[in-house]
């Protein structure tokens, strides 16, 4: 392979291995919200290492990149962070600290997850709006409702299945 030395090409390498570069965040993560960004970071940091690129095994050279993203990623905690509703997030991370671009991005996120949220069948929107918007554990929710915590639980794996599905339809349909 040729080195990557022009935006035509990089184009051509995210669309060539950006499924195979979300499936391995995917399966290290096992977050489909983190190993989409994961995915982004990880061509967004091949973008700015091109010039060290020598040109050999691009596929490789992502794969490893991917990786490592996914190895810091299980390092600084974010798996342990839950998203929270849009004033708290706004509050919590401030255009001052993230600048304008991540405020709105972030905002972009919660909206599309609280339409996601929205479209799920009762029984499994009011666990996903507690525990996704509202970041509260699942032993919170089943004291607030009086449901079981393994039932709590398993409404909110299940909606977090229908929220992947959702979300792949809406970015299929886009």
């Amino acid at each position: 392979m040729e080195k990557i030395d022009s935006k035509e090409n990089f184009i051509r390498l995210i669309e060539e291995y950006r499924n195979l570069v979300f499936s391995i965040c995917l399966k290290m993560t096992g977050d489909y919200f983190a190993a989409e960004d994961l995915a982004q970071e990880t061509f967004i940091s091949a973008y700015k290492n091109m010039d060290e690129f020598d040109g050999r095994s691009e596929k490789a050279w992502l794969c490893r990149i991917a990786g490592n993203k996914c190895i810091d990623w299980h390092r600084s905690g974010a798996r342990r962070m839950v998203p929270m509703a849009e004033e708290e997030m706004t509050e919590r991370t401030g255009e001052d600290r993230d600048g304008p671009l991540r405020t709105i991005m972030n905002r972009q996120i919660m909206e599309e997850l609280k339409r996601c949220v929205d479209s799920l069948p009762p029984l499994y929107r009011e666990m996903a709006q507690m525990h996704f918007m509202e970041g509260r554990t699942a032993g919170e929710i089943a004291a607030q409702t009086g449901v079981g915590l393994k039932t709590v639980q398993t409404r909110i794996r299940r909606a977090r299945e229908q929220l992947k599905i959702t979300y792949r339809k809406e970015m299929l349909e886009e």
